[in-house]
């Protein structure tokens, strides 16, 4: 059951990263490999935040603004010039934004791991569960993971901007000549994912407290796996490869396996590149020449 639950507070954690991808690769196929750096750059804010003197909550919601005003920023300077360029270009910019930020917070911060609090912003309390004592952060970050994935879901079903987003994702070309506004709809995207991208950074660095320039690449690269696990572009795919990621990391590690761990999530990507590039939920498209 502790492994269970492990998995799943991890699982959750990849899930909620992976939807960033997701959306904005949906909105305008767009891969954003800065949004590891995203989810660093919100453990500093949380940090600064704390040593500042703001509580877990102010600090919690500073970590999400400024990685939204920081997707947003990245959005606007680096992504939006390039919106009609090709797809290398758009590709090159997303792994030099991420380096830059890297080095930007290098110079600020240093290149020394900062100790997140983690004991500050959940109790240091467990409960017994089927015999196995399961953390209360592990719980609540379960909680609060399963219940954002449902609010978006719900958002993009039934809310203006969510159909916009959908219609977007289906027919850019289509959706601008029935009045959608493209730059809005983008921009909405990239804030909600980076929305996510905040909390799942106070979530992740609750877990693993160590906050350096290149924390944020791992946990990047890994949701980027569960994306293309599941489906890229489909918020189903997202969540369902978040936790299986998780899944499988717990696993490897119980059976032995923890220097292999990130060999073998890598690996699982590439035999899935090479028999479903699809994703596990994707279907095979037919192209008619």
């Amino acid at each position: 059951m502790q492994r269970i639950i492990n998995a799943l507070q991890l699982g959750s954690i990849y899930a909620l990263i992976s939807l960033g991808y997701s959306m904005v690769y949906g909105i305008i196929s767009l891969i954003n490999f800065a949004h590891g750096e995203v989810i660093m750059l919100g453990g500093y804010i949380a940090i600064v935040s704390m040593s500042s003197g703001f509580g877990p909550v102010l600090s919690s919601i500073f970590s999400i603004f400024g990685c939204i005003l920081i997707s947003l920023l990245t959005e606007k300077i680096a992504y939006k010039p390039l919106r009609h360029a090709p797809r290398n270009s758009i590709f090159i910019t997303a792994i030099g934004v991420s380096l830059f930020l890297q080095n930007i917070s290098q110079i600020i911060f240093s290149a020394n791991g900062k100790p997140f609090p983690n004991s500050n912003f959940f109790p240091n309390i467990s409960f017994s569960i089927f015999n196995s004592d399961i953390s209360f952060v592990s719980l609540i970050t379960i909680i609060i993971s399963v219940s954002l994935m449902i609010i978006l879901d719900l958002v993009i079903k039934y809310s203006k901007l969510g159909r916009a987003m959908r219609a977007v994702s289906e027919d850019m070309q289509t959706s601008r000549l029935m009045g959608i506004n493209i730059d809005n709809v983008t921009s909405f995207t990239f804030a909600i994912g980076a929305a996510l991208a905040g909390i799942g950074s106070v979530l992740y660095f609750n877990k693993y407290p160590i906050v350096s320039p290149v924390s944020g690449y791992m946990p990047g690269m890994k949701a980027f796996i569960a994306a293309v696990l599941g489906k890229i572009g489909s918020i189903k795919g997202a969540v369902f490869g978040g936790f299986l990621i998780g899944f499988i990391e717990i696993f490897t590690i119980y059976i032995g396996l923890a220097t292999w761990l990130d060999a073998i999530v890598f690996g699982i990507l590439i035999l899935v590149l090479i028999f479903k590039p699809s994703g596990i939920l994707g279907k095979k498209i037919i192209e008619k020449v």
